[in-house]
Order: structure tokens, then C-alpha cells, then sequence
């Protein structure tokens, strides 16, 4: 499956974006699929990830509260709105397909396809 992400751009502090990742080529089910970022100079990081058959959940705990992961099944994506962003949000956001179990959903390890990133930028 291929995926593109898309929907960064340059926001204000408290403001908010919502991220895509549409799939071709298969559909998300029976996947899960994840949301990752990598500030400049940081290494990769979970953020949140979405098990496509039946919508569970998992968030990095800095996003709860905050950001939300959810998916539309006509459209085949999976979207990532975030909210109250801040400075320290700002990295470029990919996605990726795979199968971990739940408490492995912020293994990068597990995600076999991923997109080519969307970059956020949150100004103070």
C-alpha cells in the first residue's frame, strides 16, 4: 500500500491542522495505521496510531487531549487533527501502515510502508 500524507503547513501557537494519510493501491483494513513525527534533530516519535478495523486508539502522552486520530472508511484515510498546537509540535508528520499489537502501536519498527512526510510548523 502506498501512502500520502498531507495537510502541514505553518500555524500560531494554539491554533490547529488536520493531517491525511490516504491509501492506494489497498485498503487500511486490517491494519493499523500510525502517525509519527521527527523534530530537527530529534529521532523519530510516536504520536498516535488508529486500528482500522473497529477504531481503537493509542496516543503518545503529550498529544492526549489534544490531538485525535480517526478514519474514513468511504475515503479510505485516516486523519490526525491537532489542536492547542505548540511550538514544540513542530517536526514533519508521516504515517505509516502495520500490524503491532496494541501495546507495540508506537513501535516504528512494526510500520512496514510509510508516506513522505508533511511538514508543521507551530510559531509562538
Amino acid at each position: 500500500v502506498q501512502l500520502q500524507a498531507s495537510g502541514g503547513g505553518l500555524v500560531q501557537a494554539g491554533g490547529s491542522l488536520r493531517l491525511s494519510c490516504a491509501a492506494s493501491g489497498r485498503s487500511f483494513r486490517n491494519y493499523v495505521v500510525g502517525w509519527f513525527r521527527q523534530a530537527p534533530g530529534k529521532e523519530r516519535a510516536f504520536v498516535g496510531a488508529i486500528k482500522w478495523n473497529g477504531g481503537t486508539t493509542r496516543y503518545e502522552d503529550s498529544v492526549k487531549g489534544r490531538f485525535t486520530v480517526s478514519r474514513d472508511s468511504a475515503k479510505n484515510t485516516v486523519y490526525l487533527q491537532m489542536n492547542s498546537l505548540k511550538p514544540e509540535d513542530t517536526a514533519v508528520y508521516y504515517c505509516a501502515v502495520g500490524q503491532p499489537i496494541l501495546s507495540a502501536f508506537d513501535q516504528s519498527g512494526l510500520y512496514r510502508n510509510w508516506g513522505q512526510g508533511t511538514k508543521v510548523t507551530v510559531s509562538s
